[in-house]
């Protein structure tokens, strides 16, 4: 068993949104359904870490979610910025149930340990906050990353944390967020979000605090999962 993980599937299967018009994203659904492939096996575990699809509504997710589990292994989704379909934790589990979606899974305020980790994470929140609304959603994501890795200090296995904004980008630190991680003994981070090379060039991979820092959204891993062990 393995432990992948990628970001920003940006999947609009059932809506009128495609990515294909963005360079570098030509015909990706298949190019990274190929790729998947070639290296997935049913035993492993793939977290995608937000920006899932482009529905609007839960419903309208039906086609995203069916390519999503038919992709092997199981898959654990957390939120992204656009994922406005996302509801509460009960109502997607019951929805994914009653359409037999039960390769996917669900981190919201809780983990799952898989293999030597124990997974845990959230959406995360802008880096540089400056309205007292970004300022309270980033303390609300603070808070449920804390809830997360609270959820996982009793297993034996190392907490590894995935998140949809990027902590660090360029010369900024969101400095709250890595003394949680730092706290918990926190040493791999993967977070998304970023895209388009000239965006990507700025983002940081790479040690930290102690903590490894790496991108894996969709363009920037070439649309092929990245190995976390």
């Amino acid at each position: 068993m393995s432990l992948f993980t990628i970001a920003d599937f940006h999947l609009s299967l059932g809506t009128d949104k495609p990515m294909d018009v963005f360079k570098g994203w030509d015909n990706y659904v298949d190019r990274l359904k190929s790729n998947w492939e070639s290296l997935v096996t049913d035993n492993d575990t793939v977290v995608i870490a937000g920006d899932i699809s482009w529905a609007m509504k839960l419903i309208e997710t039906e086609k995203d979610f069916g390519f999503i589990d038919s992709l092997k292994g199981t898959k654990i989704l957390l939120k992204g910025n656009h994922d406005y379909w996302w509801e509460t934790q009960s109502k997607i589990n019951r929805w994914l149930s009653e359409k037999g979606f039960d390769s996917i899974k669900i981190l919201f305020n809780n983990s799952f340990e898989v293999e030597d980790y124990v997974i845990c994470g959230t959406r995360g929140w802008l880096i540089d906050c400056s309205t007292d609304e970004d300022r309270h959603i980033l303390e609300r994501e603070q808070g449920r990353l804390r809830l997360s890795l609270e959820s996982a200090k009793d297993s034996d296995k190392e907490p590894v944390v995935f998140l949809h904004y990027p902590p660090i980008y360029g010369n900024q630190v969101q400095d709250r967020m890595i003394e949680i991680m730092s706290e918990y003994g926190v040493k791999k981070c993967y977070y998304g979000h970023i895209h388009g090379k000239n965006m990507i060039k700025g983002a940081f991979n790479g040690s930290y605090k102690d903590i490894e820092f790496r991108l894996v959204s969709c363009d920037a891993l070439g649309f092929m999962p990245k190995l976390v062990r």
